[in-house]
């Protein structure tokens, strides 16, 4: 079962960007779960796919619906993408594991009608960073 210790949105709207006027103004949206994660302090762990077939799908299942609504509906969604960080305690590869199967990015896809290409970044970070 997924543990969710906290959910997170965030909207962005850009009135000007390199001097020029974005009319209508660009408008951004975020949505951020925080999760422990299971394999923290573990070290390397041999097989991350039984715990991340069963959660991926949950954190889409929370993330995917409110951020569709953040936007107004799928039509309104133009461009997508994904992050992760995972703590100091933990692997890279575990944050990316979530993000990086169908399992989690068919949710999005298939909620907005979208076939492209999902842009990703991950990350380590202690408390308090950010992701660019």
């Amino acid at each position: 079962m997924l543990e969710l210790r906290k959910l997170v949105t965030q909207t962005e709207e850009i009135h000007i960007e390199g001097g020029r006027v974005a009319d209508p103004p660009l408008v951004m949206h975020g949505v951020a779960a925080v999760l422990p994660n299971p394999w923290a302090g573990h070290g390397f762990v041999d097989d991350l796919r039984p715990v991340i077939m069963n959660l991926a799908p949950q954190l889409g299942a929370v993330l995917v619906p409110r951020l569709v609504e953040m936007c107004g509906g799928a039509d309104a969604v133009e461009a997508y993408g994904k992050a992760a960080m995972v703590g100091t305690s933990g692997e890279v590869e575990h944050a990316s594991a979530f993000i990086h199967t169908l399992r989690f990015g068919n949710v999005f896809r298939d909620a907005v009608g979208g076939t492209a290409y999902l842009s990703f970044t991950n990350t380590r970070g202690g408390p308090g960073a950010t992701l660019s």
